[in-house]
């Protein structure tokens, strides 16, 4: 029997509205005993991701909005990151390691990365002009399995 669970949070650009979002989807998905590597991937993914929308998709523009849903069936998570900003012109160099559209803002360009490393799954569906959603999934191993 499949134990479904999800929740929708919106929320402005602003980049203090960052860790507020990598809390909440950390408390909804601790529901499934991650580990806390696991939590860390999670939230850590969340973070890169929202980031991404407030710097690149709304370009620090604090009137966007962001939408995070996430979908707990059994053991896996789905999480969708969306935002109605920007879009990007060129995915496949937004993915390349250490690519920055703004490196005035001395910016890592490894969010891409980090998300393809933490996750078991990402997906990025952009338009120019429209936006970008992010989907994501991780299968959490159970702790009571480790130990078992």
């Amino acid at each position: 029997m499949s134990e479904r669970n999800f929740m929708t949070l919106q929320f402005a650009s602003r980049s203090e509205n960052e860790a507020f979002a990598r809390v909440a989807v950390a408390a909804f998905v601790s529901q499934l005993d991650p580990t806390l590597d696991e939590l860390t991937d999670i939230k850590t993914v969340v973070s890169e991701a929202v980031t991404n929308s407030i710097i690149h998709g709304y370009n620090n523009n604090t009137d966007g909005v962001i939408t995070i849903s996430a979908e707990i069936d059994d053991d896996t998570i789905r999480l969708t990151i969306e935002d109605k900003g920007e879009g990007i012109a060129d995915l496949e160099q937004a993915k390349e390691p250490l690519y920055t559209s703004k490196p005035e803002l001395e910016r890592s360009g490894m969010g891409f990365t980090i998300m393809e490393n933490f996750m078991d799954e990402v997906e990025v569906v952009t338009a120019v002009g429209i936006g970008t959603k992010i989907n994501m999934l991780k299968r959490i191993e159970s702790k009571k399995a480790l130990y078992n």
